[in-house]
């Protein structure tokens, strides 16, 4: 900590009292009624971080020896509240004593410069605070397999992700591990947000908030996963359907912003096509969202797997196989197959392609026309395989409710390229 004025010393005593009021704001509220045989209440709170901040400033003076001795002290006294308390039966736990060390240790950080941490510390632990019943119900109401479904997909993201190379191996160094398994991370993540925003907000509701957040990032991640419930939940199909036009459309406006930011004149470009596209099938979406009414208010059968690895890892094959036709045929035909590119890359992703021809027409290898052209021909591929993935793994009837505007989006795209 390096030598601080006044009005700095000030400023930051000031954080910490304001933070150890927010926290104590709670426990306050929470104690109501038992202010005076409560192990903390508010001004304990607030008193609690300027201790913090106090003894770090000490700290600097006499060695962090002090601030040690300053917590330990701290936690004594608390902890001895905590048995009084207990004894007579008011609250057993110890978040109130926890929380008290929690609010010292972020007075401490204030004085050591660490003011948006902090602050932004003291705002989640009110939280946390404050939201007790919900948690507890949420823990009360939790599956043994939707615990379970949890810890899978904790593993393969936060254990397996991490240590795979992200480089390129094999035939044309066309797989990259990484690359792979965060599809294979993707798509069993946006299986469980639908199943829990499901349970939690009802079919409409949940499985619409999934598929808009999820064609921000995968579309065809959201295809693959709504059409599996649907085969299982025939009475979700007709909102399921609408989900997934939901997600496509989404991915038309992600695809011209991306491109706008890479290279403004291709986004431009882009415009039309992307609008006519995206119009058609957000229309779509709306249409079959209205028709679907109340027929999805009953529990769907197929979302009682949270989380689906064995689809994931076969979504991850499929991945594979389409990367390494992709890249044999690119061998094959060499740079006279840019568009023929762009049809095998928009089998699989356009963010490849489009990320591809906007670096080249940034740095006038094609033009802003041709390289627009280039993500149209991958969009409308694209479009044309997710309506195809519906009907294969939904079913006819959702075919029938994909298909139709998803193939009438692709013509209007393919009407705007030759235009």
């Amino acid at each position: 900590m390096t030598e601080l004025g006044e009005l700095e010393l000030l400023t930051r005593f000031g954080l910490a009292l304001a933070i150890g009021l927010l926290v104590g704001l709670e426990r306050g509220w929470h104690k109501r009624g038992h202010e005076f045989g409560a192990v903390a209440g508010t001004r304990t709170f607030a008193l609690t971080a300027l201790l913090g901040a106090l003894g770090a400033l000490l700290a600097e003076a006499y060695g962090g020896l002090v601030l040690g001795m300053v917590f330990a002290v701290l936690a004594l006294v608390l902890f001895g509240g905590h048995r009084i308390e207990a004894a007579e039966d008011r609250d057993p736990g110890l978040t109130t004593v926890v929380a008290g060390l929690v609010t010292f240790g972020l007075g401490a950080a204030v004085m050591h410069g660490y003011l948006a941490v902090s602050a932004a510390l003291g705002v989640v632990t009110m939280v946390l605070l404050g939201t007790k019943p919900m948690f507890r119900e949420a823990v009360a109401n939790l599956e043994q397999q939707e615990l379970y479904a949890i810890f899978k997909l904790l593993l393969i993201t936060v254990v397996v992700l991490p240590v795979l190379p992200n480089e390129g191996y094999g035939p044309w160094d066309a797989l990259n591990p990484y690359a792979i398994w965060w599809m294979v991370v993707l798509i069993g993540g946006i299986s469980f947000v639908g199943y829990f925003a499901v349970k939690l907000v009802g079919p409409r509701r949940g499985l619409g908030a999934t598929a808009l957040f999820g064609g921000l990032a995968a579309s065809t991640a959201v295809t693959l996963n709504f059409s599996r419930m649907g085969r299982s939940s025939p009475s979700l199909q007709p909102v399921l359907s609408a989900g997934i036009l939901l997600a496509s459309g989404t991915m038309f406006p992600r695809v011209l912003l991306l491109a706008w930011l890479l290279h403004p004149p291709m986004g431009v470009a882009l415009v039309p096509a992307m609008a006519v596209m995206g119009g058609v099938t957000y229309g779509g979406a709306l249409w079959l969202w209205r028709r679907s009414g109340g027929d999805a208010q009953e529990e769907a059968e197929g979302l009682k797997n949270p989380f689906d690895l064995r689809t994931a890892l076969q979504f991850g094959v499929l991945l594979v196989i389409i990367l390494l036709f992709a890249h044999g045929l690119r061998e094959w035909l060499g740079d006279a197959g840019l568009y023929v590119l762009a049809a095998i890359s928009g089998l699989n992703d356009v963010d490849a392609i489009n990320l591809s021809t906007a670096t080249m027409s940034s740095d006038g290898d094609v033009t802003s026309a041709v390289a627009a052209t280039t993500v149209t021909i991958a969009a409308i591929t694209n479009t044309l395989v997710k309506a195809g993935m519906a009907g294969a793994i939904g079913g006819m009837a959702m075919g029938r409710y994909v298909g139709g505007v998803l193939v009438l989006a692709a013509l209007a795209g393919g009407t705007m390229v030759f235009l």
